[in-house]
């Protein structure tokens, strides 16, 4: 009998995880024994995917405001610490800056306008034009923001992030400028120490620095790369990707994920039999129509996956070629035209007019996407996704 059903995503539910479990035998026995209760079998390629978070979680990978302070401090000693392009987050990035603040004597806070860097709005493009405000050249004091815009709060969460950073950079002690730009060399006419905050943009920002005579230059990848005072750490991504876990502390992306990801793999094929693929992954990448905000929070989507996910899907767009290569077929024999051609395509479609229109991305980052989307970021307990029958295509 055909099969009628293409690709499926099921999040998983899982224990709440602490410190010190074994992450790699809870995610094993959570696939099997949904797939027991819910009457389902594995298959060779089937791909399970866990969240960041699990596995920082039970890394025990987290770092306190203080353990932040003292890095800020090491690296910056007292001079006053330009911080640019920060994006506007509670969740992201208001810890982080609670623990650079604790760690200054006074900050000079640039911000990126109109939106941040993954598409959190402070004020629209229109608002812009109709005030007559170039974002590209116009550098916006705090004093000439508010009497151009006055108090806007965000779409979503409804703050005003200038006031709440500023609060928040206050209560530390610490001196806090603000203003608007987006030339990350703006900064240097405050402050030749700089703290880069951008994430996808970091390696340009601080090339361009450097170049234009900064003193100092860090990003938040640089931050909490190795362990201050005991603190968790991320050799490749310092503070990058971290979350907020409570007032005082952040959980910072996972690290070494290679040996846990291989060890799901091996553990599925010793009782299973079947061949999986294994990802960790992070926020998806993708943008929301209504918010524009663009997601991707974190510096990768998957920070480890197995063999089989590297690269790009090489798929042809059945579309085109039953509008063009094969107009003049229909029902069956159109069927097995666009079967027979998907079984004899080339290995490299890249370039190739069969294949716009297909999304080359990769893989890891489309199916670290569907993963996002399955298991949220609120209560829905998922932390687990398997994803089955991505490979498969129109002639399985």
């Amino acid at each position: 009998m055909e099969r009628l059903i293409g690709t499926v995503s099921r999040g998983v539910r899982a224990p709440i995880i602490r410190q010190g479990d074994d992450i790699v035998e809870i995610v094993i026995s959570s696939v099997l024994d949904a797939a027991k209760n819910e009457n389902f079998e594995l298959n060779d390629r089937d791909v399970i995917a866990a969240t960041e978070a699990i596995v920082a979680r039970a890394q025990g990978n987290y770092a306190t405001v203080d353990q932040i302070a003292a890095d800020i401090k090491n690296k910056f000693g007292n001079e006053t610490i330009g911080i640019v392009f920060p994006i506007l987050s509670r969740n992201r990035f208001s810890i982080c800056l609670k623990g650079i603040a604790r760690g200054a004597k006074k900050i000079v806070l640039m911000l990126s306008y109109p939106s941040d860097e993954v598409g959190n709005h402070l004020i629209d493009l229109d608002a812009l034009d109709e005030k007559g405000i170039n974002p590209w050249t116009d550098i916006l004091t705090e004093a000439q923001y508010r009497e151009l815009f006055g108090y806007r709060k965000h779409t979503f969460t409804g703050v005003d992030y200038i006031e709440y950073y500023k609060e928040l950079i206050q209560k530390e002690g610490c001196e806090v400028e603000v203003i608007l730009a987006n030339d990350c060399r703006t900064i240097l006419n405050y402050t030749k120490h700089v703290l880069s905050c951008d994430i996808h943009t970091r390696f340009r920002t601080k090339r361009l620095l450097k170049a234009a005579g900064a003193e100092a230059v860090y990003g938040l990848d640089n931050i909490l790369a190795a362990s201050v005072n005991e603190s968790g750490y991320n050799e490749n991504y310092g503070l990058l990707g971290s979350n907020k876990a409570t007032e005082d502390t952040v959980k910072l992306f996972p690290r070494n994920c290679e040996p846990i990801v291989k060890n799901i793999q091996d553990g599925i094929l010793e009782k299973t039999g079947k061949h999986v693929e294994v990802m960790i992954y992070g926020d998806g990448a993708f943008k929301d129509p209504m918010g524009k905000i663009w997601e991707l929070a974190d510096p990768v989507v998957s920070p480890a996956y197995t063999e089989g996910l590297e690269g790009q899907p090489n798929e042809v767009k059945l579309k085109y070629l039953a509008d063009n290569n094969f107009a003049d077929l229909k029902g069956a024999e159109l069927k097995a035209a666009i079967s027979n051609y998907i079984q004899s395509k080339e290995n490299n479609l890249v370039g190739s007019m069969v294949s716009q229109g297909t999304t080359p991305r990769r893989l890891t980052d489309l199916i670290g996407s569907l993963c996002d989307l399955t298991s949220g970021s609120g209560d829905k307990g998922t932390p687990i996704v398997l994803v089955q029958g991505y490979f498969d295509n129109y002639t399985k």
